[in-house]
């Protein structure tokens, strides 16, 4: 179902939701000569409930999703590897926009685009937007980078490279490794640098601003972000987790807590599609660019809520084989 463009002022105003998944292979890849696809089943299908099972879990409730796929395995592994991981995304119909993790280009260690200069940012970003392309997915018009991990710089190769949106911005990491020059509570979206940001969303919390991170925060918040965000006429709110996020750290088993939490999220959506339509970027060309930036502030029983249910992905779910 497309999302429909705000209408006139007489309307109530409408709050999207972007479901973005950091699409990328297990780096390390394992030892030297390993082949691409023990990565491929650790991170992309990811016991059972990677890629392929999100996607699934998509269709069944009707709901729009934009992976960020990172091609730079391509270097090590060869353009098949991209493939595989962009092909299923595209023929369920959802959307492919570019992720980038420098560190499978091989020519430093560091591990962060924020380390590098502009010019080897630009090296960068145009070789991975090519080689997402290559593998099959329409030019990108978003990007993400690896952890977040983007500053002012970035955002201006993008806007040279004729991106319209980026979406590194966390204020959870900010200043490092996400070093874009906005505000930590910066959950609208915003023209920065020649590009439109499109900040991960965040709520506030006693230590500072928690992602809203499937993984990280318990359905109680990431629900009530969404609500908060329309009450304060927010456009967008931007939901993140990971190809391999909803299996245990090492890719073995389920973690049960963040599976149900995704399919629970779901079905949220699903149900108040109306309110809070899913969208991809392709989408948003009508986004409202003017709106004050107010993260759902602390909740000790929301953050109890959190707790407990961490305690037991991290200590129970972690264990499983």
């Amino acid at each position: 179902m497309a999302a429909s463009p705000i209408s006139p002022a007489s309307a109530e105003p409408e709050t999207r939701v972007l479901l973005t998944v950091d699409t990328a292979l297990a780096w390390p890849p394992g030892p030297e000569g390993a082949r691409w696809e023990a990565a491929y089943q650790r991170s992309y299908e990811a016991a059972g409930v990677g890629v392929r099972y999100q996607l699934r879990i998509l269709a069944q409730y009707a709901l729009k999703a934009c992976f960020f796929v990172d091609p730079m395995p391509a270097c090590g592994f060869g353009i098949d590897s991209v493939r595989r991981m962009v092909e299923p995304i595209l023929e369920a119909g959802q959307e492919v926009q570019l992720l980038l993790q420098p560190c499978w280009a091989g020519e430093s260690d560091e591990p962060y685009l924020t380390g590098h200069d502009r010019g080897v940012q630009r090296e960068l970003i145009r070789r991975a937007r090519d080689l997402l392309m290559e593998a099959g997915a329409p030019d990108p018009i978003a990007f993400r980078a690896g952890d977040h991990a983007a500053d002012d710089d970035s955002l201006r190769v993008l806007a040279d490279l004729g991106f319209r949106f980026d979406s590194s911005h966390d204020g959870q990491h900010h200043p490092w490794p996400s070093a874009i020059s906005l505000p930590r509570e910066q959950i609208a979206p915003v023209l920065h640098q020649g590009v439109v940001e499109v900040p991960v969303t965040v709520i506030g919390a006693s230590g500072g601003p928690l992602a809203l991170r499937i993984c990280a925060l318990s359905l109680g918040e990431i629900k009530a972000a969404i609500l908060h965000a329309a009450d304060q006429r927010q456009p967008i709110v931007t939901i993140v987790t990971g190809s391999g996020e909803l299996a245990n750290r090492a890719g073995t088993a389920p973690n049960k807590v963040h599976v149900k939490r995704f399919e629970d999220l779901c079905a949220f959506l699903s149900k108040e599609r109306k309110r809070f339509p899913t969208a991809f970027f392709t989408e948003l060309g009508d986004l409202p660019l003017d709106r004050p930036s107010m993260p759902l502030p602390p909740a000790g029983l929301r953050r109890m809520g959190r707790l407990i249910e961490q305690l037991w992905a991290d200590q129970v779910e972690e264990r499983g084989t």
